[in-house]
């Protein structure tokens, strides 16, 4: 069985910044793309920042230049670095990562992590 756990959000002031992390453990054969997305109650999950297994990353408009996302293959984690916070920042951050197990090597799926609380606000 395969889990991701985010850690990382919390409270911080416009301007600030914070650092996301996910982490993927268990039975894992392979990891392809990792994401981060970003949900505000009665909005729909919005895609922020995309990374490639060979490191090829994209940003949604609004966090372009604020935020980088990176990932460690060798941990099988990825990470949100997130600068100049905006109070439209705040939402429940998600991660999420296609992968294989080594139960099914050849079968790729979806896993999310369980969301950390952002909160942008003086």
């Amino acid at each position: 069985q395969v889990q991701l756990v985010e850690s990382g959000g919390g409270w911080v002031q416009p301007g600030g910044s914070l650092r996301l992390s996910c982490v993927a453990s268990g039975s894992i054969s392979s990891i392809n793309e990792m994401a981060w997305y970003r949900q505000v109650p009665g909005k729909q999950r919005e895609l922020v920042a995309i990374i490639t297994s060979d490191g090829k990353s994209n940003y949604v408009d609004s966090v372009k230049d604020r935020f980088t996302i990176s990932r460690d293959n060798a941990k099988n984690t990825v990470y949100l670095q997130m600068n100049s916070l905006k109070p439209e920042d705040t939402a429940v951050y998600y991660c999420n990562v296609d992968l294989a197990d080594t139960h099914y090597p050849d079968e790729e799926y979806e896993l999310w992590g369980q969301g950390t609380q952002v909160t942008v606000s003086t």
